[in-house]
């Protein structure tokens, strides 16, 4: 396959104004830049984007900001200053995608809202991430990832019996509930727009987009009127084949052997007494049997036992352990860098896959307003 070259790069040409700050509509620009939209992140002057601030830092620089921002370009504008929303205009003009992220009204309140736009920016697409959407009793509520997961009746679902729910160890509701919806809705809205020439308004709300996740338990809700209460549903603890298991070396095994054909061969490797591999009789039997097995082995011993075994199960690791795997290094997915004022780390991966995405090189973030436009567009 030949190489892909900027030229070749399916959002090519595409421009994208990316007024957003922190994690979600910055992760979305991001993805939309490494399949080659021309990203511009619009900023505070003086204190740009929060993160710029949080730790850790490499250098003088923001580690997350740099992974969240690499190959964009920054301009430094106050939005309040009349001055600064004309030399604004010109780049609207040529914008294919506008992504906000400020609590519905802010964006009406400064003249840029998608109602003061549509009419002399027909083409724009216009993206906008809350945590509860544009209308409706909740939309100007403040909120975090946290706080869309507990809303969203997520956080209940893998609740410890005693202690209650446990903190979340991803932000879902951010990635998974704004950044992947919004770049979804982007991508298709610029389909339509090769058909139709409009652009339109995206209205992405985090709380409503992480309701897919509980796909299994809205089922056994819709079938049955009552959801899965704590970790006792078939995907959060309340089956023996789909658990975590304590080891004798103080380490976890991570089994997800759901279908039968797996479930056997798990059952006979851990050497499960045969009575209790038909856990349809008695699940909480079964489970503490299995148990028992696990834990009377080290991690090392169930690697072995595993090893080449059709059995869909795995031992915990750490982050620092799971960078480092072989399979990983095999597909190259950290070979992408990013060039810090402390040096270089790997860069973040992206959804993106090598064909439609920029070649792996070194990349930076912007400093804060490096690129000075020629305020008749864009330079």
């Amino acid at each position: 396959m030949s190489a892909t070259t900027d030229q070749t790069l399916p959002l090519s040409g595409i421009k994208v104004l990316d007024f957003s700050t922190l994690l979600p509509g910055p992760l979305a620009s991001l993805i939309l830049a490494e399949a080659g939209a021309e990203v511009v992140k619009i900023e505070r002057p003086e204190s740009g984007d929060a993160m710029r601030a949080y730790p850790p830092l490499a250098g003088t620089d923001s580690v997350s900001f740099a992974l969240l921002n690499r190959g964009k370009r920054s301009l430094a504008l106050d939005l309040k200053r009349p001055g600064d929303l004309e030399r604004l205009a010109p780049l609207i003009a040529e914008a294919d995608v506008l992504i906000e992220q400020f609590r519905p009204g802010v964006m009406e309140r400064l003249g840029l809202g998608y109602g003061a736009l549509k009419e002399r920016h027909k083409r724009l697409i216009y993206c906008s991430i809350t945590g509860r959407g544009q209308d409706g009793p909740k939309s100007g509520e403040v909120g975090h990832d946290l706080t869309y997961m507990a809303e969203a009746g997520l956080l209940s679902l893998a609740a410890d019996p005693e202690r209650g729910p446990c903190m979340p160890p991803v932000l879902v509701a951010d990635i998974a509930g704004g950044t992947y919806p919004a770049v979804i809705n982007i991508l298709l809205a610029l389909r339509r727009r090769d058909a139709s020439g409009e652009g339109c308004h995206l209205d992405i709300a985090m709380t409503e987009q992480v309701l897919t996740f509980a796909f299994a338990e809205l089922a056994e809700l819709w079938a049955t009127g009552k959801a899965p209460q704590g970790a006792a549903g078939l995907l959060t603890g309340g089956s023996p084949r789909y658990r975590i298991y304590p080891t004798a070396d103080g380490r976890y095994l991570a089994v997800a052997a759901l279908e039968d054909k797996f479930w056997r061969r798990f059952a006979e490797l851990i050497q499960l007494p045969e009575p209790l591999r038909d856990d349809s009789r008695d699940p909480k039997a079964t489970m503490d049997a299995v148990g028992r097995r696990i834990l009377a082995q080290p991690s090392a011993h169930w690697r072995r036992v595993f090893s080449g075994e059709d059995v869909s199960s795995a031992v915990v690791v750490s982050l620092e352990e799971a960078v480092a795997d072989q399979q990983l290094a095999w597909r190259r997915v950290f070979e992408a860098k990013l060039s810090l004022s402390g040096g270089s780390v790997p860069a973040l991966p992206v959804p993106v896959v090598a064909p439609l995405r920029r070649a792996p090189g070194t990349a930076a973030a912007p400093a804060l307003a490096e690129w000075a436009p020629t305020w008749a567009g864009w330079a």
